[in-house]
């Protein structure tokens, strides 16, 4: 569609003219006035208002809250059906002839053979959700 506004030609899409009229339920004129006004050719006085209003209160990108957040320390709770694994599978390697190190007591042993170092990762698997 070509909208002649004061002397000059606008061609306004056919296709948003007749959406904006059905889901906005706008008349023909008003759905043209607002795209008109969308698009930057007529001025809107409340829209301007609004705009200069949300200027003023700028987001601040900086903003810091007054006090620091509360750090808690997170303490596992003690596995020792973990503990008594990782020791026994210490126990074959010490018995293998290796010497094994246990780095966290619930999950971790390391140990070298013939230079090359290992480490073996305990990790239980959760159950599936019933």
């Amino acid at each position: 569609m070509t909208y002649d506004l004061n002397g000059k030609k606008v061609r306004i899409p056919d296709a948003e003219i007749a959406k904006s009229m059905t889901v906005l339920g706008l008349t023909e004129e008003e759905a043209i006035q607002m795209w008109l006004e969308d698009e930057g050719y007529l001025e809107n006085e409340e829209v301007e208002e609004l705009t200069a209003k949300a200027k003023v209160n700028k987001v601040n990108h900086e903003a810091k809250a007054d006090k620091p957040r509360k750090v808690s320390k997170r303490t596992p709770k003690p596995d020792e059906q973990k503990e008594e694994i990782v020791k026994m599978l210490a126990d074959c390697l010490k018995t293998a002839g290796f010497e094994p190190e246990i780095t966290n007591k619930t999950k971790i042993i390391e140990f070298v053979v013939d230079g090359v170092h290992f480490k073996l990762d305990l990790i239980r698997q959760r159950g599936g959700k019933k």
